[in-house]
């Protein structure tokens, strides 16, 4: 009967854990909902001037216009787009009208176009302001010599292209006829898990639920035999 009563209380207790944990992750789950329809409405926003001193964080997505030039030079991030397939970012030097130069994400093109030459010269724009936490410790450093990048390392780029530590990602074309398809600024790529993992915990709550009754079934049934 002790051993009973110790396994009953020991599940309840497990089962107690498990659901809770569930709606923990519910309650995530509703949160990060919320912080990423905040984001998509700042994403969408309507661009302003570049800020003289944007903010990593404050200033993270948004809308900005911008006038200018692109220069000369180019790095290229390995990517794959879905239904695709692999290929570069283009990041380029932007000169802007009042003599700054940022870092502009062009777009994306296919891995064969890497050695394929692309216009230069006066362009016009809009964007949204990014700093992507792309590096981990699992990310290989970049062969500069190769130009091939394996995340948009923004410190490290402004460097190489002697541009400010800002990078602006490129809503449509910058320039025509360069071949370069934009790949704007999106949510896609942050984590929303929440859901799956409600889901993991409410089904291991399930089973253990069975495990519970399986075996006061089973204590029952030896104690009347």
């Amino acid at each position: 009967m002790r051993r009973t009563w110790f396994f009953l209380i020991f599940g309840l207790a497990g089962l107690a854990l498990l659901l809770s944990l569930g709606v923990w992750q519910v309650q995530r789950l509703g949160w990060k909902q919320d912080v990423l329809a905040r984001i998509e409405a700042q994403i969408a926003g309507d661009p302003i001037a570049l800020p003289t001193d944007p903010d990593p964080e404050a200033d993270r997505y948004q809308p900005v216009s911008l006038s200018g030039r692109v220069a000369e030079g180019e790095l290229h991030v390995l990517v794959s787009v879905k239904r695709t397939g692999p290929g570069y970012r283009v990041i380029v030097p932007f000169e802007t009208d009042n003599g700054r130069r940022i870092l502009l994400d062009t777009g994306f093109i296919p891995t064969e176009a890497k050695g394929t030459a692309r216009p230069t010269g006066p362009a016009a724009l809009t964007g949204n302001l990014h700093w992507p936490d792309e590096i981990d410790g699992f990310t290989p450093e970049p062969d500069v010599e190769g130009n091939i990048w394996f995340a948009r390392d923004v410190p490290t780029m402004a460097e190489v292209l002697g541009t400010e530590s800002v990078m602006v990602v490129a809503r449509e074309p910058v320039i025509r006829g360069s071949g370069v398809g934009p790949l704007p600024v999106d949510t896609a790529s942050i984590p929303n898990d929440h859901l799956n993992y409600a889901i993991t915990w409410f089904s291991l709550a399930a089973i253990w639920s069975v495990i519970i009754v399986v075996f006061l079934r089973r204590s029952r049934q030896t104690r009347e035999s």
